[in-house]
């Protein structure tokens, strides 16, 4: 039953552009505030942002009360799938070789590639922090990273700083790429295209990530000593992310990248070694960014501050010095490569593949035989101009993302040696662990699609985009922001990814290029987000010191961001438009 009939009014306030954005930015206003000043639970700021969001559709825009808060479950439900299933089966493999003490003997295999802290830095915090961003994303790869630097003798605060600067370029594809199919979904446009976009920005960015955590670790003379393995690191990691979001598979980015990278340092330190091997004793990290005392050839010394940090943790060494098997090694890599196999055979052998249904009532074949595209039950929307509004849902049960990562983990609980009883504990308490996280998302979504939906959104883009083709410098920004806030790129695409194609369209530039740059301009954001920035904290045991952290790192932020945003604009001009994915520019 269709509850109303609603058209979208994108100046409803006074018939004003400007005043009516001044109305619809309220419930971001509210979001954002509730967050970054009030510091309140994210789901419970959410969860007010979306009451002012609907009070904003309904006395504002007119949208009757039951097409807004179908609205909000019709994203709610894109939160949970594909979104959430994705992450909840990402994390489980992950908790899974945790609780047999592969984790473990996975970060013993990093750290046995180099003894030297700056080489550990590029391998562990990028490579592998690229790896778990992959997986499971959510703030666990900087708490993972920083566990396993200090555990190889690295200063808790400079772990942490190392850890959230790391933690940018594999963002836009992290958690089986959940950003960009977030993107995909409130922009109409196809995950595919998206992803061969930011993979267009963000490898530019992961040329000069490697370089800035070995100038943290041990500053120009760090730089000096250690830029060949990490422009080894920087350049493999982007060609593989920039081949697999173009031509192989926009989920598996990261997932190759992190692979190729870690291998070609790998085969690199085997020929190539620092002249001074660095390695920090125990005098104190005082200078953010800096380097802090170490061990190398005839050097010894002591440095100290007002913020100086703890001595290393005494269980480094026994880090260090710790021996597997060969057989332990590959189990502890063997639930990345089944996640690799299954995603290559599910996405990449036709007769496996299939093919989707394109619209209500279709049938498809392969693993998308049982896909089912369903017209979401009691809502109809059109925009302003009187064309309707899409508003179906896609139920693709076997070849969703999340699905695939479920049976990778399956057979991960085979090669692993974990029987089913052990398995479902691990699975409860995955669920247990992220019951708020899949809550917040919901609500994002749900505030997302709501603003989509009423005409909210497009107000603000109609606005925004007054600066004609200065907002290609500016569209990086705003996804920095709304990751800053939020803590998830996820969660900035779903506020703002309509908003980016709609100023797209009025200021003349490409939809897919600024919807994209709203995802490679978040990444930047994460490292200064106060979630992140607490999860770094508490995963070195320094709660409360989140201030340092944050003055460590913004200035890598703000740097970065800008980077991104010359780049975005000069990929809007005859300068580097060549590099722009040409698509057609589709709107939900």
């Amino acid at each position: 039953m269709i509850l109303a009939s609603y058209q979208q009014d994108y100046s409803p306030v006074a018939d004003s552009l400007g005043l009516s954005s001044a109305v619809a930015i309220l419930p971001l206003l509210t979001l954002f505030v509730l967050l970054g000043v009030v510091r309140m639970k994210a789901w419970l700021a959410s969860l007010i942002a979306f009451a002012v969001a609907v009070v904003v559709a309904v006395a504002a825009y007119g949208m009757p009360v039951g097409d807004a808060l179908d609205s909000g479950l019709l994203g709610a439900a894109f939160g949970f799938f594909p979104i959430m299933w994705i992450v909840i089966n990402a994390i489980w493999v992950y908790n899974l070789t945790v609780a047999t003490g592969h984790f473990d003997v996975l970060r013993r295999s990093f750290a046995s590639i180099s003894d030297d802290q700056r080489v550990q830095a590029i391998i562990i915090a990028f490579c592998f922090g690229a790896l778990m961003e992959a997986l499971a994303g959510f703030g666990t790869p900087v708490a993972m990273s920083s566990v396993m630097l200090i555990a190889l003798g690295f200063r808790p605060l400079k772990a942490a700083a190392v850890a959230l600067v790391a933690n940018t370029a594999p963002v836009a594809f992290g958690a089986i790429a959940v950003p960009i199919t977030t993107l995909a979904g409130v922009t109409g446009l196809s995950v595919e295209d998206l992803g061969a976009m930011v993979g267009r920005q963000t490898p530019v960015l992961a040329l000069f990530v490697p370089l800035a955590l070995v100038f943290i670790v041990d500053g120009r003379r760090g730089l000096r000593q250690t830029w060949p393995p990490a422009l080894v690191c920087g350049v493999s990691f982007a060609v593989f992310q920039y081949l697999s979001s173009n031509f192989w598979s926009v989920p598996l980015a990261d997932i190759v990248a992190a692979l190729a990278s870690a291998l070609a340092v790998l085969a690199f330190t085997r020929v190539w070694h620092a002249a001074e091997p660095y390695q920090e004793d125990d005098a104190d990290d005082a200078r953010p960014g800096g380097a802090g005392a170490a061990r190398r050839p005839g050097a010894s010394g002591r440095t100290g501050s007002a913020d100086a940090e703890e001595p290393a943790p005494a269980h480094a060494v026994a880090a260090r010095t710790a021996r597997d098997t060969p057989l332990d090694v590959f189990r502890a890599y063997a639930p990345y490569l089944a996640i690799i196999v299954v995603f290559v055979l599910a996405t990449r052998v036709p007769a496996i593949t299939g093919k989707a249904p394109a619209e209500p009532g279709e049938s498809g074949t392969g693993l998308e035989a049982v896909t089912q595209i369903v017209t979401w039950p009691g809502l109809h929307i059109s925009a302003a101009d009187g064309d309707p509004v899409a508003t179906t849902f896609k139920l693709n049960y076997l070849s969703a993302a999340g699905t695939l990562l479920l049976v990778a983990g399956v057979i991960s609980t085979v090669l692993l040696g974990i029987g089913p009883r052990r398995a479902l504990r691990a699975y409860g308490h995955t669920l247990n662990q992220l019951k708020f996280t899949v809550l917040t998302v919901m609500l994002v979504l749900g505030l997302g699609y709501l603003m989509n939906e009423s005409g909210q959104t497009t107000t603000l883009g109609l606005w925004v985009a007054g600066a004609g083709g200065a907002f290609a410098f500016l569209s990086p920004i705003l996804g920095w922001l709304g990751v800053a806030v939020t803590g998830s790129d996820t969660s900035s695409n779903s506020l703002f990814g309509a908003l980016q194609i709609t100023a797209a369209h009025q200021a003349g530039l490409s939809p897919t290029l600024m919807a994209a740059a709203n995802s490679s301009g978040g990444v930047l954001g994460k490292m200064i987000s106060p979630q992140n920035l607490a999860i770094a904290a508490a995963a070195v045991g320094y709660e409360g010191r989140e201030g340092f952290l944050f003055r460590r790192v913004i200035v890598w932020s703000v740097v970065f961001m800008l980077f991104m945003c010359a780049l975005v604009y000069l990929q809007s001009t005859p300068v580097l438009d060549w590099m722009v994915v040409d698509t057609p520019a589709g709107t939900r």
